[in-house]
């Protein structure tokens, strides 16, 4: 334990920080990322919003009533995750073993090398670089485990660096929140509360057996965090073997077109995603969930592939399996799941040559005007059509006279309503 160094480096309110370094006018504003229509979650929150209460996985209408002045973004996964990259990168250059334990943060094992320079500098230096590279905020805590480590991160952020030495770990831990340990979750902390645990120090001297009685290994667990033990491993880094996409619509629907659509579009930009990469998917899942919150899978092993028109179908095809009841949908989502390097085989699935350079075209202008720039046509909305089925133009003119037609259909509207209440309002003054 005493012989250990690790450092968690964690990313200061991450989506925020990206968005921020788009659009520099943000900067020490309430930011909200997600959460922007009435069923929205909050996904990351700035500094200044969390001063009013609000807080990641927060419906978005709390979040609005706690800051009214906050300003929401909808955010960009793509954005997020390569700035994540940027960061993996820095990391992967210059450290000899790191694990990605998310998005934006990460365990760095620096263990032995005290020898030839001190942790704590090399931390530092280390942070300033990814700063000055990525010009984005981090954080990080140096101790001897990953869980006092991650401890100590949050205590310094934002914007904070901090070494708690072995010496040191239990005098740290023990007047904090027993809320602070990873892995206590609302209801956990409840029952703790109850049982008057409300400070790591109480938790660290409780019995280990009594917490194994109340919470099992749940409990035992917690009983190592609080005195400051952890045995896990920094883990090596290694590429996901997913991706997916999910959404839960503004208003429950039951229409098969529609849902048919959105999943076309989640599989075409999975598979841009895909290609991106040079990775290929031998699983294919879709998820529903009904509005009773019912939620249902459905998967499918396939050949190695990142084609979309296999992949639409195949979607298709486990959704009319999935979808059983006459029931609302409140969400729908894709999984593309064992994932391998690699490239297409042209020929595959009766596939031409012309189709492949087709989806190679079409990536090229994605990755130049954006992954929406191109999209299947089923996606977009119809356009309006006459009584004979025809396509109407559009012509701005006309569009204009319509406008106008429907201002003067709105004026006469007003001036009756008007002379209306004008008449009730004499009658009743007789």
């Amino acid at each position: 334990m005493e012989g250990k160094s690790i450092i968690h480096m964690d990313q200061d309110a991450f989506f925020v920080s990206v968005e921020i370094r788009k659009n520099p006018e943000l900067l020490g504003k309430p930011v909200i990322v997600g959460g922007g229509s009435d069923r929205g979650v909050v996904t990351s929150c700035s500094y200044e919003a969390r001063k009013f209460g609000v807080h990641a996985a927060m419906p978005g209408r709390s979040a609005r009533l706690l800051c009214p002045q906050a300003i929401f973004v909808r955010g960009n996964m793509d954005d997020y995750s390569k700035a994540s990259h940027e960061i993996t990168e820095i990391i992967a250059q210059r450290v000899p073993l790191f694990e990605k334990a998310s998005i934006d943060e990460h365990y760095i094992d620096m263990t032995g090398m005290d020898k030839f320079f001190g942790c704590m500098k090399f931390a530092s230096e280390l942070r300033q670089t990814i700063i000055k590279e990525t010009r984005l905020p981090i954080s990080f805590g140096l101790s001897v485990n990953k869980t006092v480590a991650k401890v100590v991160t949050n205590e310094c952020k934002p914007n904070g660096e901090l070494e708690i030495p072995f010496p040191k770990v239990r005098p740290f831990l023990n007047p904090l929140s027993v809320h602070k340990i990873p892995g206590i979750g609302q209801a956990t902390y409840k029952k703790l509360s109850e049982m008057g645990v409300r400070k790591i120090e109480t938790l660290a001297q409780i019995p280990q057996e009594l917490l194994y009685k109340i919470l099992g290994e749940h409990g035992t667990s917690l009983w190592q965090k609080a005195n400051g033990i952890d045995l896990s491993p920094v883990v090596p880094y290694r590429e996901r073997k997913s991706i997916g996409t999910q959404t839960t619509f503004e208003n429950d629907s039951m229409d098969i077109h529609k849902m048919k659509s959105i999943l076309t579009g989640m599989v075409t930009n999975l598979t841009f995603e895909l290609r991106s990469q040079q990775k290929l998917t031998a699983c294919i899942t879709v998820t529903i969930r009904y509005s009773n919150f019912e939620t249902v899978t459905q998967q499918a092993r396939i050949p190695y592939t990142a084609l979309d028109s296999f992949l639409i179908a195949k979607a298709h095809d486990l959704f009319k399996k999935l979808y059983s009841k006459r029931m609302m949908l409140r969400l729908i989502g894709v999984k593309l799941s064992h994932l391998v390097s690699g490239f297409e085989q042209i020929g595959l699935y009766h596939t031409s040559e012309e189709e492949y350079d087709l989806y190679q075209a079409m990536d090229k202008v994605r990755q130049s005007y954006g992954v929406e720039s191109v999209v299947k046509a089923c996606i977009v909305k119809q356009p309006e059509k006459d009584a004979n089925g025809k396509v109407v133009k559009y012509n701005p003119r006309l569009k204009k006279t319509a406008d106008k037609e429907e201002e003067k259909k709105k004026s006469r509207i007003r001036t009756f309503i008007n002379s209306d209440v004008s008449q009730t309002n004499k009658l009743s003054d007789n």
